[in-house]
């Protein structure tokens, strides 16, 4: 009855689109509308539902008059207003038509960060068009998180998120009782205007800033983590069997006798993929990938999949992971732990010497993983042939051997056809028992940890690819080509360091050649930087659109449905396929379904690397609060018009502001991304190597501030540097 419903408000809300959108459409107001569309009394609850719905989408403008219009009529953009520390900010379009729009201070009309807004283009004499906000139509963040200052009287809220440029006043009778210190979390109940401060009322205490664990908290509330699960959801987990019920198999393939592990990190808890492996006779290889089945207890519509969804996937911060799924499920049935059965859905895919898929099998199957390896012993086991761990796992090692051959041969076969590849280094966080951060280490990428990644992306190709050609609803991965300015500017800029993008299209090849040729260069990482900076981000779509940066016409995401959404979603619908299920109206069904999974995975996405990544920033400066005063080694990682930031090797980054610069009076060159000196003709660029004082850990801020050093005493150098 629910989904007959939405359909028909789907349709009514189509119907209503194309009188709008018709050239003979003069503009008029909602209850002439009704009557010419003939809605029945009835109905006109949800005719005015739609119509508010179609406004919050930008789909439509609900004049001061109350007249009906599109935005075009209007000449107006409906888009997100995202703020400056400054003040001043910009207007994302909501349909992706041209560049961002400038966002003056004295433009807001009382927007702020996050904000859905509709914006006039003013003037667009400049880099960029410069707007004006309209309208807010929605406000984007329901809550703020900051730290609460007492005054007499009042009190005020500095938020933690910068980019909200204003602080919320907040009534002492709506405080609480926080004291000066205390990270609260405030809902804003009077937007700024006229000049004033934004009004808000505190709702909850975290607690004080200088309180173990308040720093982690404050920024999932920030971010709006949900860290309990529902009541609901877990009444529905306590119904799931610990164990797999092994004589209940059903039509499942049956492949506990074939050799598999799984190769994670120490200290993974939700294992969803094993490997097996073997050469055949032929010279081929027989390559599986065996994926835990989540859907077979993740069932479409339930409690579990709608909090699921809602969380879109697994966040991974510095001091804990906040799961997908309850960890009954995440770390137990659905975990591929080695020595028990599990449900699983397997790609078998037979390959040629040049790395082609020449046949595949996708089935539901029962597996027993053979043993758990991490990416550190087989690593060793592959490269070190005195490895202290061969004993224990010698009849493993034929597996390896191939896995390690075939890993090759994938490999190659990605470079040759353009597949982009950067050199970045990532840090782990160590943290001692009272998350208190003691050392930062790169995360090592070798061999086993490459073996993995090739196996999962021809595995990821392989299922795209078939469901592509089927022409059933599905969730691609995509990653869309550059904008042709973007490299154009890319273009000149490596021509002055010596390197050049062939032509004027934009294929992954010309990419990869330019990094390839900068490999183990002074330049190296400034190449990875400002290529990594032309790309668009990767993204969920219910369309194939291929993966630029991977080089693939189809890529998917089947092999994580523990931690991502998209991967369960597409777990189900190749379910349905293989047992004959998606007829005409499922199909109808889904093809309404996937573009919105896709929408909200991806914001989940975006939100989850948000927060990890202030996770990281915060413990990064906590780490280097008590070196103030130290020198480093580090690169020019950024030039902005405020000053460089600098990276140090351990993957902390800085800011050198330009009032820190006082040698010299520096000139900007943005075009060259770098600074000049007016007297000494000084010159910092990015990729530049440099030593660098530490002056400045704000914990608070969440920000480090050196200042560049030519003389220094040797006792002043970080030890290691």
């Amino acid at each position: 009855m629910d989904k007959e419903y939405y359909e028909e408000l789907e349709e009514r809300k189509n119907k209503i689109l194309g009188f709008i959108n018709d050239e003979q459409y003069t503009p008029m107001k909602a209850v002439d509308m009704a009557l010419i569309l003939q809605v029945p009394g009835k109905d006109r609850l949800d005719f005015e539902k739609i119509l508010k719905k179609l406004e919050k989408d930008g789909e439509i403008v609900i004049t001061k008059k109350g007249k009906i219009m599109t935005p075009e009529q209007l000449n107006i953009i409906s888009g997100t207003f995202i703020s400056h520390a400054n003040g001043f900010g910009f207007v994302v379009p909501d349909k992706g038509i041209g560049g961002d729009i400038f966002i003056p201070v004295y433009a807001l009309n009382g927007a702020m960060h996050k904000d859905k807004v509709w914006c006039k283009i003013v003037n667009v004499e400049g880099k960029r068009p410069e707007g004006e906000i309209i309208r807010v139509i929605e406000r984007g963040m329901n809550i703020i998180v900051g730290t609460f200052e007492k005054t007499k009287g009042f009190g005020f809220v500095i938020p933690d998120d910068k980019k909200v440029s204003q602080d919320i006043f907040v009534p002492k009778e709506r405080s609480r009782g926080a004291v000066s210190g205390h990270k609260v979390v405030v809902k804003i109940v009077k937007p700024p205007e006229n000049g004033k401060s934004p009004e808000g009322i505190v709702t909850e205490i975290i607690g004080h800033i200088n309180d173990p664990g308040v720093d982690i908290i404050s920024i999932i509330k920030q971010f709006e983590l949900p860290i309990d699960f529902p009541d609901e959801v877990y009444r529905e987990t306590q119904k799931i069997d610990d164990e797999v019920d092994s004589f209940n198999i059903g039509n499942r393939k049956d492949l506990r006798d074939v050799l598999m592990v799984t190769i994670d990190g120490e200290d993974a808890k939700d294992l969803d993929d094993a490997v097996s492996a073997e050469k055949l006779s032929n010279g081929n290889f027989k390559l599986g990938v065996h994926i835990a089945d989540v859907s077979e207890y993740v069932r479409e519509s339930s409690a579990l999949d709608k909090e699921a969804l809602k969380r879109g996937t697994s966040v991974y911060l510095v001091d804990r992971v906040i799961p997908m799924l309850p960890h009954k499920l995440s770390n137990g049935i659905c975990s591929l732990n080695a020595g028990v059965d599990r449900f699983a859905l397997s790609c078998i895919m037979e390959i040629d010497k040049n790395g082609k898929v020449i046949s595949h099998e996708i089935t539901e199957s029962i597996i027993q993983v053979d043993k758990r390896m991490s990416y550190t012993v087989v690593n060793d086991l592959l490269t070190n042939s005195n490895s202290g761990y061969f004993e224990d796992n010698k009849e493993f090692m034929r597996l390896f051997k191939d896995l390690e051959e075939l890993r090759d041969i994938l490999l190659e076969k990605r470079v040759k056809r353009g597949a982009v590849e950067f050199e970045f280094t990532e840090a782990k966080i160590i943290l001692d028992e009272n998350g208190v951060p003691t050392d930062i280490k790169p995360y090592e990428r070798n061999v086993a940890t490459s073996i993995i990644e090739e196996c999962m992306l021809v595995c990821n190709e392989t299922i795209a690819e078939q469901f592509f050609w089927l022409e059933v609803p599905f969730v691609f991965r995509s990653h869309s080509e550059p904008d042709s300015e973007k490299v154009q500017k890319l273009s000149e800029f490596v021509a002055k360091l010596g390197y050049k993008i062939k032509g004027s299209s934009t294929h992954p090849k010309s990419f990869q050649k330019v990094l390839s040729q900068a490999k183990n260069t002074p330049e190296d990482v400034i190449i990875n930087r400002v290529v990594l900076r032309s790309l668009k981000q990767a993204r969920y779509t219910a369309q194939n659109e291929g993966h630029f940066g991977l080089a693939a016409k189809y890529y998917c995401h089947f092999t994580s449905p523990i931690r991502r959404y998209p991967d369960l979603e597409i777990h189900r619908i190749i379910k349905e396929y293989l047992n004959g299920n998606l007829n005409e109206k499922r199909i109808r069904s889904l093809s309404k379904k996937t573009p919105e999974i896709a929408r909200i995975s991806s914001v989940r996405e975006r939100t989850a690397e948000d927060a990890e990544r202030e996770t990281e920033n915060l413990k990064k400066v906590e780490f280097m609060a008590n070196k103030v005063g130290l020198i480093f080694d580090g690169i020019i990682s950024g030039v902005t018009n405020w000053g460089i930031y600098v990276e140090l090797p351990n993957t902390v980054e800085g800011l050198i502001a330009v009032r820190n610069m006082m040698d010299d009076y520096y000139i900007y060159d943005e075009e060259n991304m770098r600074y000049i000196g007016e007297r000494t003709n000084k010159v910092f660029s990015l990729g530049d190597r440099v030593k660098v004082k530490l002056i400045r850990a704000n914990i608070e801020e969440r920000n480090l501030d050196f200042e560049f050093v030519t003389d220094f005493d040797e006792s002043d150098l970080e030890e290691g540097e």
